[in-house]
């Protein structure tokens, strides 16, 4: 059965294919795209026991993309994971002190935003064939770090294409800047804004959403898209690997068929948890996904109160993909709360725009935690965190790992259930090599230059570097090119002008 697709905010319910939410990225009126319905898998869970990460992903992904043909999918699906990632089990399972930590950084940015972003690329030309679209497509994106250089590598050179990107100039790890500014590729562009990264994404937001300046760029033959998690083909594919991790514990005979798991995951602009509330709602057996935040714990206050309240100071903390205060993808979770009231979306996304706060119902609180629990670690928790893990078990994990990690055990030590705990780790250790340095051997490791540290962490954990570490100390970065907010349009038509 087909699945359509229209915006939170649209009291009409307008709907358009798939293919066309992908090549579109965010709604004419802000909203963003959710399924006309939520599908339930038609396999069962005991067949995720034997499939790779390629079949997961048909089986998953084929009940979304409904009017992308099997082959057109499978296709898409096989040239995203490959050799290109660094495991073939593509989002590997490791055990560690008492949990499962699903690692989604083997791909060629270390990342977790690598397996959404290496498959977005194939969906949108797909989706540009199907549409009979002649127009050339400007992917915009705002990074708090990951995303950023995991697009850019995506779309490097695809025919038709050109990315531009936007990340908060001091908020992020130098690594993540130098992975971006090593990027290349004759299709990509990348800019540090002053500020950070809700200004850089309300700026990108306020761009799709200025209709005389989509009509400028149509003028000039370009249509804009998105490969933040705004975007569906972007979100969906990160469903994938919920599937994937419970697969794997069948197979390793940790959990019996239909046992309830927990997730514990890092979130920042909260497209990654709420994958795993699709996937709950699809049918897998979660019991809690456990949003963990940094000290920017907007969501964390909002789980806990019903208020989300973005007035507040900003943080830059030691895990920068989740230094965020506006959470986009909360919009989405927002409008099931609502029972699927676009009116009511609307409203509480208009008191954010103007107050920079709004209140959800005790009825609406009540709903939320069947599904949700919420806690957040700060600096000194985290680095704690990242310590113990290597202490107890020889293993390095990066920031927003330990994040997860630490509110996880937390949970585990307050809660009487004994599901199986699966953390979802974002990102390599070799990402933010100062703070896991610091805190592995309890030193002031952020006065070291940024290169010495990677290869004093890599001599420790005894663990080669991933490739594009090495590509990263062999190529030069190119130089920084810094704007206010309000010069991002005048970049945009210069670059495709």
């Amino acid at each position: 059965m087909a699945i359509f697709y229209h915006s939170t905010r649209d009291v009409n319910k307008k709907k358009i294919t798939a293919s066309q939410a992908i090549l579109q990225g965010l709604s004419p009126d802000g909203g963003l795209y959710v399924p006309d319905r939520i599908p339930a898998i038609d396999f069962p869970l005991t067949a995720l026991a034997n499939m790779s990460y390629q079949e997961v992903a048909f089986k998953v992904l084929r009940l979304f993309l409904t009017d992308f043909s099997e082959n057109e999918l499978q296709e898409c699906i096989n040239a995203a994971y490959g050799k290109n990632f660094d495991d073939p089990a593509i989002a590997p399972l490791v055990f560690h002190e008492g949990a499962f930590y699903l690692e989604l950084f083997h791909g060629p940015t270390i990342a977790f935003k690598d397996i959404a972003l290496q498959l977005l690329p194939h969906l949108m030309t797909t989706a540009a064939q199907k549409n009979h679209s002649h127009k050339k497509i400007l992917i915009l994106t705002a990074t708090s770090g990951d995303t950023g250089k995991a697009a850019m590598a995506g779309f490097a050179n695809v025919p038709n294409t050109k990315i531009i990107v936007f990340y908060p100039q001091a908020g992020v790890s130098p690594i993540q800047e130098r992975q971006m500014l090593t990027q290349k590729g004759t299709n990509t562009y990348v800019f540090g804004i002053n500020g950070n990264f809700d200004r850089a994404q309300t700026n990108v937001k306020n761009i799709f959403n200025d209709q005389a300046f989509k009509q400028q760029l149509a003028n000039l033959n370009y249509q804009l898209s998105s490969a933040n998690s705004i975007n569906i083909g972007r979100l969906f594919p990160q469903v994938v690997y919920y599937f994937y991790a419970y697969g794997q514990l069948l197979a390793k005979r940790q959990l019996t068929n239909g046992q309830p798991v927990n997730f514990s995951v890092p979130t920042g602009n909260f497209g990654d948890i709420l994958a795993g509330y699709y996937a709950k709602k699809m049918g897998l057996p979660i019991k809690h996904l456990i949003c963990a935040s940094n000290k920017n714990k907007v969501l964390t206050d909002f789980f806990q109160t019903g208020i989300y309240d973005k007035n507040r100071p900003f943080y830059v903390t030691s895990s920068p993909s989740m230094d965020i205060l506006v959470s986009s993808n909360l919009e989405r979770l927002l409008f099931y709360l609502t029972d699927s009231d676009p009116a009511m979306t609307a409203d509480l996304m208009q008191q954010l725009q103007q107050h920079g706060a709004y209140r959800i119902s005790p009825a609406m609180q009540a709903i939320l935690a069947k599904d949700f629990s919420a806690d957040y670690a700060d600096e000194s928790a985290t680095s704690q965190e990242i310590a113990y893990v290597f202490e107890t078990c020889q293993a390095a994990i990066d920031p927003h790992t330990a994040v997860a990690s630490q509110v996880a055990r937390r949970f585990a030590a307050a809660s009487i259930n004994d599901q199986p705990m699966i953390i979802v780790s974002t990102a390599s250790p070799f990402k933010f090599p100062k703070v896991v340095l610091s805190a592995i051997t309890d030193s002031k490791a952020d006065q070291v230059p940024d290169l010495t540290a990677l290869q004093q962490l890599q001599q420790i954990i005894g663990i080669p570097y991933p490739s594009t570490i090495k590509q990263l100390l062999e190529n030069q970065p190119q130089k920084r090119h810094l704007l206010e907010p309000n010069q991002m349009q005048a970049a945009i038509l210069k670059i495709i002008a």
